[in-house]
């Protein structure tokens, strides 16, 4: 999930719905409930708006993947017409366009990969949510039934210090999941910097085009 979610699910767990606990010592329970299911739908959004990203990030790479695929099978026709006239350096030209292809092809794969797994992810996590609100709006209306059935000065106080004790539970409840969504957010690892790029970037660009001469003499033996 995206840092700002994250962000927001942490001001969630330890900060809004405690401090709004903690202060509402002659705040009626259902209002305090009320609150923390806000809280709850809420997240629900921003989790299905990621589910959305993901979604079109998996779609547009799929769709790269195959247009890249059918332009390497292109560029393997183009190769044997290549040979068969002679033309060698149009033939290097285009082994040498299929080694980038085959360069990217794999990362793309990855990138599918992973968004279907994360997909998965997210919209375990809308259900999980979802459930906590149903049991949140239960305990609502459980509380709310509790109160309409007591009555006197001293059964009331006792019904509010059992209906602030059902909010904590649910808010802990809530909070379990919301700590399940930051728990399970991946980040991007930074990755290391290269020595003397330069020389690095030299031997690359040494060792590809010997690839392609090999790629070439390969297909040139296949083409008899």
């Amino acid at each position: 999930m995206s840092e700002s979610l994250i962000s927001r699910v942490s001001r969630i767990v330890s900060g809004s719905i405690n401090q709004l606990i903690e202060a509402a010592e002659n705040a009626a329970p259902e209002t305090i409930m009320a609150q923390a299911m806000r809280e709850v739908e809420s997240a629900i959004a921003d989790v299905r708006d990621e589910l959305g990203r993901v979604k079109a990030q998996k779609h547009n790479a799929s769709k790269r993947l195959l247009e890249e695929s059918n332009r390497h099978e292109t560029l393997a026709e183009q190769i044997k017409v290549a040979i068969n006239e002679g033309r060698e350096d149009l033939g290097e030209a285009a082994v040498s366009t299929q080694l980038d292809i085959e360069a990217q092809l794999p990362l793309i794969e990855k990138t599918i990969a992973d968004c279907a797994e994360r997909e998965g992810e997210l919209q375990h996590y809308v259900l999980a949510l979802q459930a906590r609100l149903r049991e949140m709006q239960a305990e609502l209306d459980q509380m709310k039934k509790t109160r309409d059935t007591i009555s006197g000065s001293g059964e009331s106080a006792v019904a509010s210090e059992a209906g602030t004790g059902n909010v904590d539970r649910a808010v802990e409840r809530a909070n379990s999941v919301f700590d399940r969504v930051a728990g399970r957010a991946t980040g991007t690892p930074a990755g290391a910097a290269a020595t003397d790029p330069a020389k690095l970037a030299e031997l690359e660009e040494l060792a590809r085009r010997n690839r392609v001469k090999e790629r070439l003499e390969q297909l040139k033996r296949e083409n008899g």
